[in-house]
């Protein structure tokens, strides 16, 4: 699929592998409307700028935020592909060491904000995009969502967690059927362990990233987020690419307990 000249939303598009995935879009000639919190305004802003696109303050739970997204990136062309990057995680035990219960309200959290989030942003986009030109194949779109390798292998600690990214494979080939009618292809990118401004910075950084890169079976390290990009990009622009969920880790399995 051709996206120079159209339109694409990347959520939790102002950092880590929304931004990497932001800045391969415009370079392939989209024009990127880069989706996240409020609170990421400045840095937003600053990349939408660098990169030609429009910073959209949106939360993925928010219906009329999403849907102000979406009529933005229309107002710079036809809106052809989403990437479902914005997420959150947590690490609580089902009970704790002294058996306490895990916070409902907290798993409930993730769940609205991975999963249930993730499906606002694909359903207001896909309806856009069911309105768009199809090309030879009929193709108006496409969609990349983001899970985790924890969808497979969750550690302790990572019930709700695995459960919101789990959910995000389930649905992958189930809306993949659903918007074949509409010419929009899914897919699902389940990264493993990459290196993203969540493990901070400066020398103790390093060292523990160093340290988790010798658990990944080969490269030894961990992945970067231009990589993810250029999976993403792939999936969007390759036509017979539909209803995947594939993983992007280096071949780890990850071990019960980090």
């Amino acid at each position: 699929m051709d996206i120079s000249g159209a339109s694409a939303i990347v959520t939790g598009g102002a950092s880590g592998l929304g931004e990497a995935t932001a800045r391969l879009l415009a370079e392939r000639g989209a024009k990127v409307v880069v989706m996240d919190l409020d609170r990421q305004q400045e840095r937003g802003d600053a990349l939408a700028k660098e990169i030609g696109g429009l910073f959209a303050p949106a939360d993925v739970t928010d219906a009329e935020q999403v849907q102000a997204a979406v009529a933005a990136a229309g107002e710079m062309g036809p809106l052809k592909a989403l990437v479902n990057c914005a997420g959150i995680g947590w690490a609580t035990r089902t009970i704790g060491k002294n058996g306490e219960p895990h916070d409902l309200e907290i798993f409930k959290r993730v769940i609205d904000i991975n999963l249930v989030g993730t499906f606002n942003c694909i359903r207001l986009a896909a309806s856009a995009m069911n309105s768009n030109e199809g090309d030879e194949d009929g193709q108006k779109g496409a969609i990349v969502n983001t899970a985790s390798v924890a969808a497979y292998d969750g550690q302790i600690g990572q019930a709700a967690y695995s459960a919101s990214k789990g959910g995000v494979v389930g649905m992958t080939l189930t809306v993949a059927r659903d918007l074949a009618a509409a010419g929009i292809r899914v897919n699902t990118i389940a990264p493993g362990l990459i290196d993203t401004p969540i493990y901070g910075e400066g020398p103790a950084s390093e060292a523990f990233k160093s340290a988790l890169g010798q658990s990944v079976l080969f490269p030894h390290r961990l992945g970067r987020s231009e990589e993810f990009a250029s999976l993403a990009l792939e999936l969007i622009t390759n036509n017979y690419m539909n209803a995947q969920d594939i993983r992007l880790d280096g071949g780890i399995r990850m071990p019960p307990k980090s």
